[in-house]
């Protein structure tokens, strides 16, 4: 068998766990429009969904390093799927007792178990093949965890959003309880079947300890930090991710804002969903044979700077259209930022995946910003413009900034 016929095996597995991945994670736009009508919130705290959810990311991307130190990717992924299923699971309790911070605990439950997938499956895809096409690969997993997303959408959508209010908030939270019982039972069935898969097989990052030409060996490092490129990626990690979840998060509740009907708005998360889906396919064409990563990073910061200038000054649904394009311009920015921020890290890679893990923060940090910002200013719309300098950040990084190899 060929080395590359012996990586998809171990990918096709990964992509389902992305699909998970996306399952979980995409369903939160819906989440936030249907706690902010039933517990009758304001933006600030609805956006609490994606704080309590991304926050995790943060406290536990260390500890989760250590812990796949201790069980190996295989088993490690398996622990992941058995946390996210506890996480849903106290959806059930939380929509008995109608209470919010109970949701935020499983929501928050469901992270941690995210943070130990992204943390291993991330660079697994990376490794598992030449690093010049590692965009590539992981624009495949994209497809899958934004195809997620778009399923759990319409799902999540129909089910809690569409048709008429009860009126009563429990009879509403009540909505929730069966859909998330199904969902515990298929982490907790995933779970069991990649602990006793043979498919996945452990990869040695020292596969990646080959000196670079004209730069220090890797063994000559001492620290992690001793990496710009792995320090401003994470940086451009949380830029992204912010911008990412704010384009996809607050599309629903900013189409109600300007007065579209949920049954309509329900499903404005999937068409940003879609713009991601078709920059993902558009990479995986492209890039290596035609667009480096490093170009087609550029090229997204720029068109995610254009279109969200667009967006603040258009009206109706020109405006929200703008928003669901910037899932365009921002799909092949994650898979280009990994390898670009991993490269040369050698024995550093998981703990150097676990730091750009803790980058997805940025999806705690500012839709919470911009839901305190359009409560502030008293407009959805104009609190876009915190896009404006994470776009300028993610371009700096794909000019120079993973460039720079010492400090």
């Amino acid at each position: 068998m060929s080395k590359k016929n012996s990586y998809l095996g171990p990918l096709f597995i990964i992509g389902i766990l992305f699909f998970v991945m996306g399952f979980v994670t995409w369903v939160n736009g819906t989440l936030i429009t249907f706690f902010k009508k039933a517990f009758s919130l304001d933006n600030t705290s609805s956006y609490l969904v994606t704080f309590a959810f991304f926050i995790s990311y943060t406290v536990m991307a260390i500890p989760c390093s250590m812990v796949l130190k201790k069980t190996g990717f295989k088993n490690g992924m398996s622990l992941a799927l058995g946390v996210m299923a506890v996480g849903t699971l106290i959806f059930i309790p939380a929509a008995e007792m109608a209470s919010y911070p109970l949701f935020l605990v499983g929501l928050f439950t469901i992270g941690i178990g995210l943070t130990v997938l992204q943390t291993a499956s991330n660079p697994y895809a990376t490794i598992l093949g030449p690093r010049e096409s590692a965009a590539q690969r992981i624009s495949i997993m994209g497809i899958a965890n934004k195809s997620a997303g778009i399923f759990s959408q319409i799902i999540f959508g129909k089910l809690l959003l569409a048709g008429a209010s009860t009126g009563d908030p429990k009879s509403e939270l009540d909505k929730v309880a069966m859909p998330y019982l199904v969902l515990t039972a298929v982490l907790v069935i995933l779970a069991l079947v990649i602990r006793m898969s043979k498919g996945l097989v452990e990869v040695s990052e020292e596969e990646d300890d080959a000196p670079v030409v004209g730069q220090p060996v890797v063994a000559q490092k001492t620290s992690v930090l001793q990496f710009p490129n792995l320090v401003l990626g994470v940086l451009a990690l949380f830029c992204y991710v912010g911008a990412e979840v704010i384009a996809g998060d607050t599309i629903i509740s900013y189409g109600v804002s300007l007065g579209f009907p949920e049954e309509e708005a329900r499903l404005f998360g999937t068409y940003t969903l879609y713009g991601m889906m078709t920059g993902y396919l558009l990479g995986i064409v492209l890039i290596p044979k035609y667009v480096s990563q490093q170009a087609y990073l550029k090229f997204s910061a720029i068109l995610g700077l254009i279109v969200t200038v667009i967006a603040v000054n258009s009206t109706g649904f020109t405006s929200v259209l703008c928003i669901a394009i910037l899932g365009f311009a921002n799909a092949v920015i994650w898979p280009a930022l990994w390898p670009l921020a991993l490269s040369g890290l050698g024995k550093f890679t998981k703990i150097a995946s676990a730091l750009l893990v803790m980058g997805i923060s940025g999806g705690a940090v500012l839709p919470l910003v911009y839901g305190s910002i359009a409560d502030s200013i008293g407009s959805t719309q104009k609190a876009y413009w915190i896009l404006v300098p994470l776009y300028i950040y993610m371009l700096y990084f794909g000019f120079a900034g993973h460039k720079k190899k010492s400090w």
